[in-house]
């Protein structure tokens, strides 16, 4: 078989990478990143690495030999500037070089604020890579004042880290509550609770009008006329899928890098996968931003690579830790009518999302059994009736029986 050529050396990249040598592909594989470390885990950026109970090298997902021991040529600091589909090569530095099929495992990449509302000022950071992180660690010092733009969970998740460092911090969000976008009212509530018990304050349903400073942010002003001081500033605003590689070679875009369900682009001879890649889901079209996705469907597009022609099914799981509380989520809540709570019992809880009487997703704070009951459950399309899951007689164990 030709070569094979990916860039994006994240989660999706290295996974897929391993999974060719893993389904005994023996031709030559070239793994290309634009970061200088190999590659790494993020989701702790925002929780053990920032906090400093986590050392670089255990965000790697592999040590170096690895890559060499697996005869995988990989490239740091070496970001492609262009693809020429016609002649099959990709521009990386000075060099054009050839492939036989190209995978596009780019990710995504954090959105800033606009430059116009102080999005350029000194001391506004986002949350998306290393580089981005060991930016703002000098800056969580005790009592120095932290406002973060965002109360989704990675905003949500520095500021958990800001709280525990004693900084003094506080959350803007610009929808009626945080998590609007990614979970119930439910669960919200109950992280609104978590954080300011920890000191946290949360500032709902009030946009960023402008950061204020002259060449480094000392506020923030919002919408309401409410001046915030601050000495440093995380926006949390979301991530966007890196397509400008793709969109400039004439490959088909629809919410990120369009794929079929084998994870082949526009182009027979380009495929993706990951955050920056959308496929065929219930009618329509999904993208996926999780360390799930980013393996599963990477390791799906490696064995398509090899003919196994296999259409991609997710199986979505996430995560996040906030100060002693891990939340756990399996599947999509995406269309849900009704959420239905087991418990708390301690400072355990659980959210279960149903459209209709079709289960769709959990979210298990502080309580595993209940993450993987409900993981199984959906895995399997099966459906426990929503009183006998509310009912704290019902056992977990018998929903599976």
């Amino acid at each position: 078989m030709p070569d094979i050529v990916v860039v994006g050396a994240g989660q999706a990249g290295a996974a897929l990478v391993a999974k060719l040598r893993a389904l005994k592909f023996e031709g030559s594989i070239t793994l290309l990143g634009e970061e200088p470390s190999p590659p790494y885990q993020r989701p702790p950026l925002s929780k053990a690495y920032l906090l400093g109970t986590m050392e670089e090298e255990r965000l790697w997902l592999r040590n170096r030999a690895f890559y060499a021991e697996a005869g995988i040529e990989l490239r740091l600091g070496a970001p492609v500037t262009a693809i020429d589909r016609t002649a099959r090569t990709v521009t990386v530095g000075g060099e054009h070089m050839p492939y036989g099929q190209l995978v596009l495992t780019t990710g995504s990449i954090a959105r800033r604020l606009p430059e116009a509302a102080g999005g350029g000022l000194d001391g506004v950071f986002t949350v998306r890579t290393l580089a981005d992180v060991d930016a703002m660690r000098p800056e969580f010092q005790p009592g120095r004042r932290l406002v973060v733009i965002g109360g989704g969970y990675v905003g949500l998740e520095a500021a958990a880290v800001g709280a525990k460092l004693g900084l003094d911090v506080t959350v803007v969000e610009m929808a009626p509550r945080i998590l609007q976008r990614v979970a119930a009212p439910e669960t919200a509530d109950w992280f609104r609770a978590l954080h300011t018990s920890r000191g946290v304050r949360i500032r709902e349903g009030v946009a960023l009008d402008r950061l204020i400073g002259e060449t480094r942010v000392t506020g923030a002003r919002l919408a309401d006329g409410t001046e915030l001081p601050a000495d440093f500033v995380i926006a949390g605003v979301g991530i966007r899928p890196a397509t400008e590689l793709a969109e400039a070679a004439g490959v088909a875009l629809d919410n990120g890098i369009a794929v079929d369900e084998m994870g082949r682009t526009s182009d027979p001879a380009i495929w993706s996968a990951g955050d920056c890649a959308s496929f065929p889901w219930k009618g329509g079209r999904l993208r996926l931003e999780s360390v799930q996705n980013a393996i599963d469907q990477a390791e799906a597009v490696a064995a398509n690579l090899l003919g196994a022609n296999r259409p991609y099914r997710p199986m979505p799981w996430f995560w996040s830790d906030q100060f002693d509380t891990k939340l756990q989520i399996a599947g999509l809540n995406l269309g849900y009518d009704r959420v239905v709570t087991r418990g708390p019992e301690g400072d355990s809880v659980s959210f279960w999302y149903y459209r209709g009487p079709e289960l769709l997703a959990v979210d298990a704070v502080n309580d595993p059994r209940a993450y993987m009951v409900g993981k199984r459950l959906i895995e399997a399309g099966r459906s426990p009736a929503p009183d006998t899951v509310a009912n704290p007689s019902t056992a977990l164990k018998s929903l599976l029986a």
